[in-house]
């Protein structure tokens, strides 16, 4: 019997999207557990229990297949947080909604933070962050620097530069999760309830 295929008869079969998906997940978990130097299509194929061929018949090379685990990755985050978001009409909630999202996910998501974290590391040696601007990945910041546009649009936010402000509220998120990365114990729910507080105060309008 052939496999069902997905769609056309020229595309990939039910079995083989499975397979690809089940290779990505394995390098998704060796990444956020080895880091991504260490990470070779060897360790991939080992952990999925398939050959090297085999990977490499699904994903031409290791810069294929990682680079499809990241995106993947970052897509489930932007979708996340942009489910939260749009479920608020008003644009001072839209913002908190926004800053809880990006913590709430990533709290739920360590194996996926670390991919990403892995992923910005320069290529090379594996320790130096690549040029600045390089993870503005899915379009973060402008997602970010809109909500902000909108909010001052509405009278409820003070007037300011939403894309310097973007930055800053972006940039208070990522250090709080690095430093809950380095340290598990470090009680992020307390830490999401400051960054709300820090964005409030930075943003809303006093008359």
């Amino acid at each position: 019997m052939t496999p069902r295929r997905s769609a056309a008869d020229d595309g990939p079969t039910f079995r083989e999207l499975a397979r690809r998906q089940q290779i990505v997940e394995c390098t998704i978990d060796l990444i956020s557990t080895r880091g991504f130097p260490a990470t070779s299509l060897s360790a991939i194929a080992e952990e999925a229990g398939i050959s090297k061929a085999a990977v490499l018949y699904h994903f031409s090379s290791k810069d294929n297949l990682t680079r499809t685990a990241l995106t993947q990755v970052l897509e489930r985050f932007t979708a996340y947080v942009t489910e939260r978001v749009e479920r608020e009409s008003d644009p001072l909630a839209a913002v908190v909604a926004y800053v809880r999202a990006m913590v709430s996910y990533q709290q739920a998501n360590r194996r996926h933070v670390r991919v990403i974290t892995e992923m910005l590391l320069d290529d090379a040696g594996g320790t130096r962050l690549k040029a600045p601007g390089s993870h503005d990945t899915h379009g973060r910041r402008q997602a970010l620097a809109a909500l902000l546009a909108a909010g001052q649009e509405s009278g409820q936010l003070r007037r300011f530069d939403p894309d310097s402000v973007a930055l800053a509220v972006g940039g208070a998120i990522d250090g709080v999760i690095s430093h809950w990365l380095a340290h598990p114990e470090f009680d992020l729910d307390a830490a999401a309830d400051e960054l709300e507080a820090f964005t409030l105060a930075a943003i809303r309008r006093f008359d």
